[in-house]
């Protein structure tokens, strides 16, 4: 269950930085397939959306669609992959904007929101999959209004391919996605055909776009308006970055420089952008001429499967049960690239925040937990998958704009200008998109508000479970300051802490006669500063570099740099005891102000009461009490 925890705990980036134990890379197109099964899987719905909501537009309303996806979103998402290689996406760069608290709460916000995006995917794909087999002619007596318990089944399928490893969830991909546009393919060179063999058709569908909409710019203008309702088509960018660490790079990449890895993903990027940009053209233009609009509300036979309707009307009900069969498959494993993206993302950010407990680290309970997730979400909603649609729009146009604005910056920063101008109206097109999107289906933020507020009180929650936890991953002495605590080997270091102000010669002329006067230390012994700056205190674990140096010519000074003065010096503590086999002593002065006062500031900056919460951190880190260095206070 916990399999590559030890080594996932010494690599703060996330857990795929190397990829864990028994999990190979991959070539780039097979990943893509894992991507893709979300991608190419809204073949199954985005037609008759596209039908419902542009009618006799909807070739052109996807043509917008396509011209924003290759010129906005892949533009902006390859410039994503070469940013952040790392598959932390978006979400990273915009970190870096950011630090202290107001950092992490963005970050978790948009975290909100990518969770949003990727278990609705999870949770819609595996309802409209149910909804597929229920509705199926053959099995409908037998499984109708067991919806909701099929869903649950597929979700829990899905995290037992997961559970069981990377390499097969790939793999799975690899066959579900080369069937399923296979099949498509047919479907759509059958359905051209059919148009070409009755020319028409076509004839009568421009008529009619005449008579409807007067002229081209007219046409042009309502399909801009629609293509919000149209935006889940491009709902497989993000996913697409995300799992960049399963893709194999070259024998000569570096985690610094990983340049066969962005090669790769901008090979899966663009190739997937063009496949699904043909199929939605040619899949709108077929639906549009051969369906006849009534079919496409809701209760009519094409109601979220128009091109299922095709394959059963012109191929016959042999092959239109193979491609409800590839479908429902496609629709079940969408989520793969959903739950593959939450496996890289959540726990290259929340461990490093203590946020979230350290067996997050480890695949297979974060498995478990999103599965789980997805058992209330599908149990929730009652597996109705136009109730899940405006979230899942809401998180697929969210991270999108963030993306764009984020490349958007980057650009500014490297004085970019022309990519800048491009990148900002790409921006502002997303963010049109966006604010469309929520005003017509508000429904989506408040979903995603609550994925965003269970997400914040979880990840403080756990911060404030873990305040003592010792989370210093390593310390690392200078040449001087080993040579300092080397001198102790045979006799016990005393340190005195001290808050660095001036650093003259009278700040620490005066400490040292308060420390002894204080604990009634003789002139004889021999005693250590030690300094704690602060320097980002809501972050939670890091290496600790100690510093040695000798001020005023006298004094020795072992100085740190840490996010919490407590935990820096119990990590400093327990270094010296074992480098030396001496116990340490520590001394403080007692700290003026209310208790709990003291400890928010412990909590939110890293200082406060600096004493007892240090012999607190000790205490937990070393159960025995004869092994724990002294604290002194006076």
């Amino acid at each position: 269950m916990l399999e590559g925890l030890a080594d996932m705990a010494k690599q703060h980036p996330g857990p795929h930085v190397q990829a864990p134990a028994g999990h190979k890379a991959a070539h780039w197109w097979r990943v893509m397939c894992l991507t893709g099964v979300d991608y190419f899987s809204t073949l199954g719905y985005q037609p008759g959306i596209a039908a419902l909501a542009a009618g006799l537009l909807s070739p052109i309303a996807t043509i917008v669609l396509v011209i924003v996806t290759l010129l906005g979103a892949l533009p902006v998402y390859r410039r994503v992959a070469q940013e952040s290689p790392h598959g932390e996406g978006s979400i990273a760069m915009l970190e870096r904007l950011l630090s202290f608290w107001q950092g992490k709460l963005f970050v978790l916000t948009l975290l909100g929101f990518a969770v949003t995006d990727f278990m609705i995917t999870i949770t819609l794909s595996a309802a409209d999959a149910s909804a597929h087999l229920v509705e199926n002619p053959h099995v409908a007596g037998a499984l109708g209004g067991r919806q909701v318990v099929i869903t649950l089944i597929l979700i829990a399928l899905l995290g037992a391919v997961f559970l069981k490893g990377f390499g097969e969830a790939i793999g799975v991909a690899v066959v579900l996605v080369v069937v399923y546009l296979a099949l498509n393919v047919v479907v759509v060179v059958n359905g051209l055909w059919h148009v070409l063999k009755a020319p028409h058709l076509f004839a009568a569908w421009t008529d009619a776009l005449t008579a409807e909409h007067g002229n081209a710019f007219a046409m042009i203008g309502v399909a801009l308006i629609v293509f919000p309702k149209l935006a889940l088509g491009l709902s497989g960018f993000e996913t697409g970055v995300a799992v960049m660490p399963h893709i194999e790079g070259d024998p000569a990449d570096t985690e610094e420089k990983p340049t066969g890895r962005i090669r790769g993903t901008r090979h899966l990027l663009t190739t997937a952008a063009v496949i699904m940009s043909v199929f939605l053209i040619t899949t709108s233009l077929i639906t549009t001429l051969l369906i006849p609009k009534d079919d496409f509300k809701t209760g009519g036979p094409a109601n979220g499967r128009a091109l299922a309707y095709l394959a059963h009307q012109n191929l016959g009900s042999a092959f239109g049960t193979v491609y409800d069969l590839s479908t429902i498959a496609i629709l079940w494993f969408a989520g793969a690239s959903a739950m593959a993206g939450m496996l890289n993302l959540l726990p290259r950010y929340l461990p490093r925040y203590g946020m979230v407990p350290a067996w997050a680290r480890a695949v297979r309970p974060m498995v478990i937990v999103l599965t789980l997730i997805g058992f209330l979400i599908t149990w929730i909603f009652d597996a109705n998958v136009d109730a899940q649609g405006g979230a899942y729009a809401t998180g697929v146009l969210v991270l999108i704009s963030s993306a764009a604005i984020a490349v958007t910056i980057a650009a500014h920063k490297a004085g970019q200008s022309r990519w800048l101008a491009g990148f900002a109206v790409i921006s502002a097109v997303f963010l049109y998109t966006t604010a469309v999107n929520i005003a017509e289906r508000p429904d989506g933020v408040k979903i995603g508000a609550c994925f965003i507020g269970g997400i914040v009180l979880v990840s403080l929650l756990s911060r404030l479970k873990r305040s003592f936890e010792l989370r210093v991953t390593a310390v690392v002495l200078d040449q001087t300051a080993e040579r300092f605590v080397r001198d102790y080997t045979h006799r016990p270091l005393r340190l005195i802490a001290n808050e660095p102000n001036s650093r003259d010669l009278a700040e620490y002329r005066d400490k040292m006669h308060q420390i002894r006067s204080d604990n009634d230390i003789p002139v004889e012994d021999d005693l250590v500063f030690v300094e704690v700056t602060v320097l980002d205190p809501s972050d939670f674990e890091a290496q600790l570099t100690v510093h040695g140096e000798v001020l005023h010519e006298r004094y020795r000074v072992l100085a740190l740099e840490s996010s919490s003065v407590p935990n820096a010096l119990a990590a400093l503590l327990l270094r010296v005891r074992d480098l030396t086999g001496q116990q340490p002593h520590i001394y403080f002065e007692w700290t003026e102000g209310n208790p709990f006062t003291q400890f928010l500031r412990f909590f939110l900056f890293g200082q406060g009461e600096i004493a007892p919460v240090t012999r607190e951190v000790l205490r937990e880190a070393e159960p025995d009490r004869s092994r724990r260095p002294s604290v002194h206070v006076g």
